[in-house]
């Protein structure tokens, strides 16, 4: 099992959305602390070590930290954002 945790700003990113997509967001977000490489996650070409993760048109970017067993969300947002 991994520990998640947000940075602040992604907090803040997910307290921006619609109560209905917050639950769908933070659901996911406790699937990624089982198992943070499966379920549709995929590693971002280009980025580093930064993984994204799929919510219907809202995606979440995350990093994993294998040494401390630590998922660390890094933003999360609308597809068509979240990537600038």
């Amino acid at each position: 099992m991994y520990a998640v945790e947000l940075l602040p700003s992604a907090a803040r990113d997910l307290a921006g959305l619609e109560p209905s997509v917050q639950r769908r967001v933070a659901r996911r977000i406790d699937q990624l602390a089982e198992d943070p490489r499966g379920g549709g996650s995929v590693k971002l070409r280009g980025a580093g070590e930064i993984w994204r993760a799929r919510v219907g048109d809202y995606r979440i970017l995350y990093s994993i930290e294998d040494d401390w067993l630590l998922v660390l969300v890094i933003k999360i947002g609308h597809r068509r954002d979240v990537y600038r």
